[in-house]
C-alpha cells in the first residue's frame, strides 16, 4: 500500500437499523501520535478492557512528519475488534463508542472519502516560517483575540497556507480537511465533522463557539473555507455506526458513535480538570508538558502579551480550558537517563531507563534544592509556551564542581516545575489545586517538587487512560446517563483522585525566588539563541 493511499469508502446503502439494545459498556478510542488505543469502561467509569496498536509516522524533507491515514483507521478497527472480544457479553454490551485523537495537523480527503495525501501531523514543521510571519503581522492581534490561541506550525491553518503556496494540487483535489479524530469518525459513520474545541482554537471564536469568518479571511484562507467540516458537539449529538464500519470493527450496525473533543481536552476531562471543587488545574507531564486552568465562564478568559497558548472549549455552554504547553517535559528526563546509560555502556554495563528510575526518587529528593537553574528547552523544535521561539535551547546555569548526577537530575525536575509555573502564569494564574497526569506523575520526586514550586497541593488521578476516559465521559453525557460533564466527572474521576502532595513550607520561599531568577535568565539569554543557531548552521554547512 502506498503511503496515504487506500480504497475510497463504499457508498452506503440506505438502511434503517433497529436501535441496539441499551448496553452497559462505553468504548473510548484514543488515537495518539504513536499508539492507538481502544478502552472499555462500564457506565459508572470502571475500566474493564483495552487493546492497543502502534501508530507509526515518518519524516520527510523540510521538516515534514506524516502518517498513513488508512493504516491508522485499520489499526483503530483492529483495536475495536480486540477489545470487543474481551467483553463478557461481546458487542451486545456496547452502549456507545467515542473517539478522540492527536490534535492539530491536516488529514485531507476527496469527494469519494479517500485520502488525498498522507496526514500531516502536529510534529510537522514545514509551515514554521509562515506561522512566524503571520504572528508578526498587525492583523494577528484580532485573530488572537478571537481564538486566544497562538498560531504555530503544527496547526491546520498554517499547514493549509503552506499547501496553498507550495502544493496547490493537494487542495484542488481535497473536499474536506480533517484532524485525526475527525477522520476516524468519518470512517466509523460516514459523517464529515469536527468538534468544537479544534474548530474554534484554529478557525473560530471562543465566544460564539463557532467558525469565525473574520479569522478565516484574516488568515488568507477564504477560498479554503469550503474544506472545513460542520462542527458537531459529541455531548449532544451522535451518529450511527455504518454497515462498512460494523463489518470492520465487529460492532452492531447503528451503534451510537460520539465525536470527542481534542485529545488533550479529553485527557484533561478524564484527568480531573472539571471538578466540583472549583478552581482546579490539570498538568499533563508526558513527552510534552500541557498545563490547563479551568475557566467556568468565557468572560473570565485572560489574554497574555506574548499571544501564546491555546483556548480549548469544554463540553457545556461556557466553560473553557485556558492552556499553555511547553514543548518538552519528560524528554528532558529521558535525555539525562540516556546520558547515564551511555556512560555505563561504555564501561560494558548494560542498563536501561527503567533500571535507573527505580531508585531515582529518593536520591533526587536527598539532593540539594536549587543546586543549579535548568531551562528545559531540550526539543529541537524550541519552545511554544508561554513564549514561542523555535531557537530556544536548554541550559544549566550555576553549576559547580561538586554537582553530581542526582543534583543535575533534581535541577531538571525543578526546571520542569518552573516551566509549569511559567505556563500557569501566562494562562491566567495558579489554580488552587493541580491534578497531575502523564508519565512523570508516577514520580514521587516530581510531585513533591511541583507542589513546592507552585505552592499548591498536587494530586494524581489513578487512571492510566485518561484520554479515552474523557471521550467516553462525553459519550455518557450524550447517552443521557449524566445531565452534564460535571456530573460525569463527579462519578468517574473524583473517586480516583489521590491524596495531595503538599508544598514543603521551607522550600516555597526558596522556589519563589528561584522562579523569578529562572525567568530573568531566560529573558537575558534569548537574544543569544539566534547567534548560537547561526554557529550551528555554519557547522552543518
Amino acid at each position: 500500500m502506498a503511503r496515504g493511499s487506500c480504497e475510497p469508502m463504499a457508498m452506503m446503502e440506505d438502511f434503517s437499523p433497529s436501535p441496539p439494545s441499551r448496553g452497559s459498556v462505553i468504548i473510548g478510542i484514543d488515537a495518539g501520535t504513536s499508539v492507538v488505543k481502544s478502552v472499555a469502561f462500564t457506565t459508572g467509569g470502571r475500566q474493564i478492557a483495552e487493546a492497543a496498536r502502534p501508530n507509526r509516522y515518518w519524516r520527510v524533507e523540510d521538516g515534514g512528519v506524516e502518517q498513513n491515514m488508512c493504516k491508522t483507521w485499520e489499526d483503530t478497527a483492529a483495536t475495536l475488534r480486540e477489545v470487543v472480544g474481551k467483553l463478557p457479553d461481546g458487542a451486545a454490551s456496547v452502549l456507545a463508542v467515542a473517539v478522540t485523537g492527536q490534535g492539530d495537523g491536516t488529514w485531507l480527503i476527496d469527494a469519494a472519502g479517500a485520502p488525498v495525501a498522507p496526514a500531516w501531523l502536529w510534529l510537522d514543521a514545514r509551515a514554521g516560517a509562515l506561522a512566524s510571519a503571520i504572528r508578526g503581522a498587525s492583523a494577528y492581534a484580532r485573530q488572537y483575540e478571537a481564538t486566544v490561541t497562538g498560531l504555530n506550525a503544527c496547526q491546520q491553518s498554517a499547514q493549509l497556507l503552506y499547501m496553498k503556496s507550495a502544493m496547490p494540487e493537494l487542495l484542488e483535489r481535497a473536499t474536506t480537511a480533517f484532524h485525526c479524530k475527525d477522520w476516524l469518525y468519518f470512517r466509523l459513520t460516514g459523517e464529515r465533522a469536527t468538534d468544537p474545541s479544534e474548530a474554534c482554537f484554529t478557525f473560530g471564536d471562543y465566544r460564539s463557539r463557532d467558525y469565525s469568518e473574520p479569522v478565516i479571511d484574516g488568515l488568507g484562507l477564504a477560498e479554503e473555507r469550503r474544506l472545513l467540516p460542520p462542527i458537531v458537539d459529541g455531548a449532544t449529538t451522535s451518529h450511527p455506526l455504518s454497515p462498512e464500519a460494523a463489518a470492520a470493527t465487529g460492532l452492531p450496525v447503528g451503534t451510537p458513535i460520539v465525536l470527542g473533543y481534542v485529545d488533550f481536552g479529553c485527557t484533561a476531562i478524564g484527568g480531573g480538570l472539571i471538578s466540583s471543587k472549583g478552581d482546579v488545574g490539570c498538568s499533563i507531564l508526558g513527552s510534552t508538558g500541557i498545563h490547563m486552568r479551568y475557566v467556568a465562564h468565557a468572560g473570565d478568559v485572560v489574554l497574555n502579551p506574548d499571544r501564546s497558548g491555546y483556548l480549548m472549549l469544554l463540553p457545556g455552554r461556557s466553560a473553557v480550558g485556558q492552556i499553555q504547553s511547553n514543548m518538552a517535559a519528560t524528554l528532558n528526563i529521558d535525555w539525562m537517563l540516556d546520558l547515564a546509560c551511555g556512560i555505563l555502556a561504555y564501561e560494558g554495563i548494560e542498563r536501561g531507563r527503567q533500571d535507573l528510575v527505580k531508585a531515582l526518587d529518593e536520591r533526587v529528593l536527598a539532593a540539594k534544592p536549587v543546586g543549579a537553574i535548568y531551562h528545559p528547552y531540550i526539543s529541537e523544535a524550541g519552545e511554544r509556551g508561554p513564549f514561542m521561539d523555535p531557537l530556544a535551547r536548554a541550559q544549566f546555569t550555576g553549576l559547580q564542581s561538586d554537582a553530581g548526577f542526582y543534583d543535575l537530575m533534581r535541577a531538571v525536575l525543578e526546571g520542569l516545575a518552573f516551566a509549569a509555573r511559567d505556563c500557569y502564569a501566562a494562562a491566567g494564574g495558579l489554580p488552587a489545586e493541580v491534578r497531575l497526569t502523564g508519565g512523570a506523575a508516577r514520580s514521587k520526586a516530581m510531585r513533591s517538587i511541583l507542589a513546592s514550586v507552585l505552592g499548591r497541593p498536587v494530586r494524581t488521578v489513578s487512571r492510566e487512560e485518561a484520554g479515552a476516559a474523557g471521550a467516553a465521559m462525553i459519550a455518557a453525557v450524550q447517552a443521557g446517563l449524566y445531565p452534564d460533564i460535571q456530573a460525569a466527572a463527579d462519578a468517574w474521576v473524583e473517586p480516583l483522585v489521590g491524596p495531595p502532595s503538599l508544598p514543603e513550607p521551607g522550600l516555597v520561599p526558596l522556589y519563589d525566588e528561584a522562579f523569578e531568577l529562572y525567568r530573568e535568565l531566560r529573558d537575558a539569554i534569548r537574544p543569544l539563541w539566534t547567534k548560537l543557531a547561526a554557529i550551528k548552521a555554519r557547522q552543518g554547512a
